[in-house]
């Protein structure tokens, strides 16, 4: 399910908002300059539906989220269990969860749509940290410069589009704070 989950910065075991519900989501999450919405497909797609399968399915809400924040690049990013032997997935899932897990920030806005799967963006805004549950069917996009980190969850399991302005993609600018080791991670957070 879908959540938002707002805390303090200095004290993450005092939540001030803890909410499923859609509209209170994209309310709040507006409230600190981010977009946050829900798309459905009218095609069905399966965990190994291809790219342009994916693209073309999605393609009316592509082009008006490109048009809107002028987002020249579009990719499909998929981290799936099962496309390698179950030792060297466990090695690269760590790894690549092990990127996202300290706090950075990005020249460029973080604008990704959930197509299956989910994980959790966690962004400081205005003194707090606003966790952010992504699943299936949900678009977020973290303008340039915001501080946050993302956790996958030790068993990651997801495909995602991701849009840019900047042809050459996602490049992270790490703060060295460890914030992130204060709040609690994605796993925890879906018990």
């Amino acid at each position: 399910m879908t959540r938002l989950i707002v805390a303090p910065e200095h004290t993450p075991d005092n939540v001030l908002v803890d909410t499923e519900k859609p509209a209170e989501i994209t309310t709040a999450l507006q409230s600190v300059g981010v977009g946050f919405e829900q798309w459905s497909t009218t095609r069905p797609l399966h965990t190994d539906s291809s790219d342009s399968d994916i693209l073309a399915a999605f393609a009316t809400d592509i082009e008006r989220v490109r048009a809107e924040g002028g987002y020249v690049t579009i990719d499909v990013a998929r981290l799936r269990r099962g496309e390698e032997s179950d030792a060297d997935w466990t090695a690269n899932a760590a790894v690549a969860r092990g990127k996202f897990l300290a706090e950075h920030t990005h020249a460029d806005d973080e604008v990704r749509y959930f197509v299956d799967g989910r994980g959790a963006f966690y962004l400081r805004l205005d003194g707090s940290v606003h966790i952010v549950i992504c699943e299936a069917g949900d678009l977020l996009s973290v303008p340039a410069g915001t501080r946050h980190w993302f956790d996958m969850g030790t068993n990651p399991n997801f495909t995602a589009l991701r849009l840019f302005r900047e042809p050459e993609g996602w490049v992270g600018n790490f703060t060295g704070d460890n914030i992130a080791s204060r709040f609690p991670p994605f796993d925890r957070l879906i018990l």
